[in-house]
């Protein structure tokens, strides 16, 4: 449950191991519009403030290993965190190593921290619809050694419903992959009729919490943020389009 300068304080039963941390738009040194502590380098910001501001949070965590920062694509590829420093391209990424923290960058989709409860293993999701629909968090618990039962997961800032409208095509996506019944009826509960024919207003936090009590996740918390509407603390691409990317992170104290 940590909270450095420009960061949220994160309300979840962490083990006494495991550290974690989401940054807000606030804190950094980037201008306009990107204000001001954008952690992206592919969004357009001058690379020198995007450095500065990876900079300030390593040093406010007292993270001496380079975290693993990700190429995102919105696929299902799960990466094995590394120290070093190499971006790897994948949508996911899991370490077991103490001092190395698992990053996923966003700006509307769905950041999704993962632990076990022994406080042993560590991973962090960028949950995108596209991601989410086709399978990330099952692809992600995978790599768990320990059963689902035994891990919790915090869901960060992401776009809440009011403000996500998407196409049939996106709802048909979710029901394709139903595990059961019971989540298929969940499925639809997190859909709602949109104001344009065939179209429907999507509730990811409810998807995400689907598909982890699907998989046997039940310990699950956050969930109540919107990049959209908090335009003083979170970066949302779908409001702004030009914008800069907050960042989650989780990862295993040092012994």
């Amino acid at each position: 449950m940590m909270s450095a300068g420009g960061s949220l304080t994160l309300n979840w039963p962490l083990p006494s191991t495991v550290r974690a941390c989401i940054t807000t738009r606030r804190g950094g040194v980037s201008q306009a519009p990107y204000e001001s502590n954008n952690l992206a380098f592919h969004v357009g910001d001058v690379p020198a403030a995007v450095t500065a501001n990876r900079q300030h949070l390593c040093e406010s965590l007292g993270l001496e290993k380079t975290p693993q920062w990700l190429e995102q694509v919105h696929g299902v590829k799960v990466a094995m965190a590394q120290a070093g420093g190499q971006v790897k391209t994948a949508d996911a990424c899991y370490t077991a190593e103490p001092g190395l923290a698992c990053v996923v960058m966003t700006a509307d989709c769905l950041p999704i921290l993962v632990c076990d409860q022994q406080g042993t293993q560590v991973a962090a999701i960028h949950a995108g619809w596209r991601s989410l629909a086709k399978g990330i968090i099952a692809r992600t618990l995978q790599k768990f050694s320990g059963p689902s039962a035994q891990l919790m997961a915090y869901l960060g800032p992401a776009i809440s419903q009011p403000h996500f409208e998407v196409g049939i095509e996106v709802l048909e996506a979710f029901f394709k992959m139903a595990r059961n019944a019971q989540h298929s009826d969940d499925i639809a509960q997190a859909f709602k009729p949109g104001l344009r024919p065939l179209h429907f207003y999507a509730d990811i936090y409810a998807l995400a919490r689907a598909e982890l009590n699907a998989l046997g996740v039940s310990a699950i918390y956050g969930g109540d943020y919107c990049t959209y509407a908090d335009s003083d603390r979170f970066f949302s691409y779908r409001r702004d389009k030009t914008t800069g990317r907050m960042a989650s992170l989780i990862w295993l104290a040092d012994s």
